[in-house]
């Protein structure tokens, strides 16, 4: 006996997925690219230890309260997971010394997921 089952042919087009359904970075590239910049400032202050009072502060809420705002707004995390986020950033910028070069900061670069920037 012969069946009459057709085997179903493959669509030749790409079938988009939605934004919502792409997997987010934990740290949006934004963000990371903002420590980044932030933390290179550190190799200009490194040397002058007596302004640390202001500037590991300031280099804190550089990086935390626009990082908050972006993966709150850009990467759509919620309040708790934006404030983690946003206060481990400025932790790290916070460091009287640049962490772009170390393991650190490339290990903010993969949770960034910077490749993610070029299906965007």
């Amino acid at each position: 006996m012969i069946s009459s089952t057709s085997i179903p042919s493959k669509n030749s087009e790409p079938v988009p997925v939605p934004a919502d359904a792409r997997p987010r970075p934990l740290i949006h590239p934004v963000s990371a690219a903002l420590l980044l910049a932030i933390d290179a400032l550190w190799a200009v202050a490194d040397w002058a230890a007596f302004a640390w009072i202001i500037t590991i502060p300031l280099s804190f809420l550089a990086v935390a309260i626009p990082t908050f705002l972006v993966q709150r707004h850009l990467n759509r995390d919620e309040k708790g997971r934006s404030l983690a986020v946003s206060s481990s950033l400025g932790v790290l910028a916070a460091i009287p010394t640049p962490v772009t070069g170390t393991f650190v900061g490339t290990l903010v670069l993969l949770l960034a997921g910077l490749r993610s920037l070029r299906h965007t």
